[in-house]
């Protein structure tokens, strides 16, 4: 589903989202994300979660809707938070992320009005795009970043 404008910020509750590490063999599917929070930055696939679905559910649709892959959920990765706050200090973002690894099982890879782009990217070489804090968090608990990369963003 594309964002609805103004929806998502200043909520007055947290917002549950969902995101794929997706590998295939060395490499890890990224998007450069649309929308705020993280615009123009790299990322997983992922969104948020629709009443009533279920977060696997969610994984699945979302993927194939910014990816057009079809994929298969391995494990929960991740549970995390994503706050932000404005220059006067409201809270113009929260979400609570629950990452999940999978692998494609079928469709094709194509982009969305939900992206700007989307690419695999060997995991060695993730670090040379700018990438979501989240990610950058998600990455360095999962070993992905070597470690001088673990370093520089350390805080």
């Amino acid at each position: 589903m594309v964002q609805p404008s103004g929806e998502r910020q200043y909520p007055s509750y947290p917002r549950v989202g969902v995101g794929a590490l997706i590998r295939c063999g060395e490499q890890v599917l990224l998007v450069r994300r649309k929308f705020e929070p993280g615009k123009g930055l790299w990322s997983i696939p992922g969104g948020l979660v629709e009443l009533g679905e279920r977060l696997e559910e969610a994984v699945r649709r979302e993927v194939k809707e910014e990816t057009g892959l079809d994929v298969a959920i391995e494990n929960l990765i991740n549970v995390g938070e994503v706050i932000e706050a404005d220059g006067e200090g409201r809270i113009l973002f929260h979400y609570v992320l629950i990452d999940y690894s999978a692998r494609p099982v079928g469709g094709r890879l194509t982009g969305s009005p939900e992206s700007l782009e989307v690419k695999w990217v060997k995991a060695r070489e993730i670090s040379r795009y700018k990438t979501t804090k989240a990610l950058q968090r998600l990455l360095k608990k999962l070993g992905y970043l070597p470690k001088e990369e673990k370093e520089r963003w350390k805080g």
